[in-house]
């Protein structure tokens, strides 16, 4: 009874610090094991990686290119989610398209010469025997991840990547990342097409003075709470952390709004409606339209006719 009782005041005590020493039952220092990755998503019924963190398909996360953090707001505040949305980032290389991907999550605290022996030792054991623990983290991306780093907003050596892991990162996601901390190189990462940066700050120095608390385990990013698996989204507003079981939700939320709006100003053009009345409450009729209009547009979504 002690031991469970101990086991579930550890596991709670680290998703507020957002750091974790696993217990011997649950694997290496600082990694959430299968099982806890597992636990931790219990919403999440689709395909998983081979660590247990949550596999959004690739189709899905195409549809989240559109998503604005308005409309992925609605949709996590009827849910119960009012902590997944941060402001604030310096955006390095800006591309185009929105950044989106499938979280992997790592957290640094201020380095503590004991602590970070151990953190050594458990990473020998698991293949990471590079000196930098930031590319242990590389070491786990799949395509179409995106790595989000807790550095406790560090600027002066607190630069996550320069050049060279840029390129590996992109190399290994083709995909940006978020850090709340800072990058260097500059110049060399804004020449990377595609591979776009959300941080804090730049600073020429190199990452010292830290030590890698956690991969893969819950981390606090500003005020939002992020999970491993999670699908951020980025907009001109900020970063917005979506998790796995609410994406489509999300994905469908943004889609019909897109469709209404489009019908909407289309109605308008044509004068066939007054404004008052697309603005208002919609008659059967113009629910037919529409919903025959998403369906020339190829989108599944209809709207619900009146009883």
């Amino acid at each position: 009874m002690f031991h469970r009782t101990h086991k579930m005041m550890f596991l709670l005590s680290a998703l507020v610090l957002s750091s974790i020493i696993v217990s011997p039952a649950y694997g290496q220092l600082g990694l959430f094991s299968k099982q806890q990755l597992v636990e931790f998503t219990p919403d999440w019924h689709g395909a998983r990686f081979a660590d247990g963190r949550p596999d959004v398909p690739d189709s899905m996360l195409q549809r989240m290119k559109d998503v604005t953090a308005e409309q992925a707001w609605e949709v996590l505040q009827r849910a119960g989610y009012h902590n997944q949305f941060e402001s604030g980032w310096t955006v390095i290389n800006p591309q185009k398209q929105r950044l989106v991907g499938r979280v992997v999550t790592a957290v640094f605290m201020p380095y503590r010469p004991d602590v970070d022996s151990v953190i050594r030792a458990n990473g020998k054991k698991e293949g990471d025997t590079v000196s930098g623990e930031n590319s242990w983290i590389i070491n786990r991306l799949q395509p179409g991840d995106v790595m989000v780093v807790d550095l406790f907003g560090k600027i002066k050596d607190g630069t996550i990547i320069g050049g060279n892991l840029a390129t590996s990162v992109y190399t290994k996601s083709r995909n940006g990342i978020i850090v709340n901390g800072s990058i260097r190189d500059t110049t060399e990462i804004e020449e990377m097409k595609g591979f776009e940066v959300f941080c804090r700050g730049t600073d020429p120095s190199a990452l010292k003075n830290v030590m890698l608390m956690g991969i893969n385990v819950p981390i606090r990013m500003g005020q939002a709470t992020v999970m491993p698996g999670d699908v951020a989204v980025s907009d001109p507003e900020g970063i917005t952390f979506i998790p796995p079981q609410l994406v489509e939700k999300v994905a469908d939320h943004a889609e019909m709004d897109h469709l209404v709006d489009d019908w909407g100003m289309m109605m308008l053009r044509e004068k066939k409606y007054s404004p008052g009345q697309i603005d208002g409450r919609w008659t059967r009729q113009m629910i037919e339209e529409f919903n025959a209009y998403a369906a020339k547009r190829g989108s599944k979504l209809r709207m619900e006719l009146p009883k």
